[in-house]
């Protein structure tokens, strides 16, 4: 069925994101640790090195929300959610998405459009000496980010909507344990 179809390729952008985001991490890891290093072994401090190390944060927690979105591990009132039945819980994910995520994720990366436009426009960069060039880049991932979680957002709508019209396992239907 073709919303069948539509959820699995909104999850497979997600889980997609998700491997970027660990990827990121591994290098934010590396950067951290060879900042460590230079730092109190050399006694050479980079502010390069300390910037990217926040805009690797920033980007694996930007690009980690669509995968955690999609694997169910986000914030929900679980004590209630949990002990209700699967088509509620479909109805409850499908209100939320459409009523709030949409909505809020669409605002959000639409007008952070223009925060990265007007940062490339500029030419914007570190203020500090040594600091990194180009920092439009990083925020250009503020909206990418926002956009990407309104699609694991649609992913999340398709699969309440297949559960409540019997496409879906409403009788398994369990959100991913956290």
């Amino acid at each position: 069925m073709l919303l069948t179809r539509l959820e699995q390729v909104c999850n497979s952008f997600s889980e997609l994101l998700g491997k970027v985001s660990a990827l990121l991490f591994i290098v934010m890891l590396f950067n951290v640790f060879f900042d460590v290093v230079m730092r109190y072994l050399f006694n050479d401090v980079s502010i390069g090195m300390q910037e990217l190390e926040w805009h690797l944060y920033a980007s694996v927690f930007l690009l980690g929300v669509p995968y955690t979105l999609k694997t169910g591990g986000h914030v929900r009132v679980d004590l209630i959610y949990e002990g209700l039945t699967s088509k509620t819980k479909a109805l409850i994910d499908m209100f939320g998405v459409l009523i709030l995520l949409i909505p809020f994720c669409a605002l959000v990366g639409w007008y952070s459009v223009g925060f990265a436009m007007e940062a490339y426009d500029l030419g914007e960069t570190s203020g500090d000496p040594g600091g990194l060039p180009y920092r439009w880049i990083i925020k250009a991932v503020i909206p990418f980010a926002f956009f990407s979680i309104v699609i694991s957002g649609l992913g999340m709508l398709l699969k309440s909507i297949n559960i409540l019209l019997g496409h879906g396992q409403a009788d398994n239907y369990q959100p991913p344990q956290h």
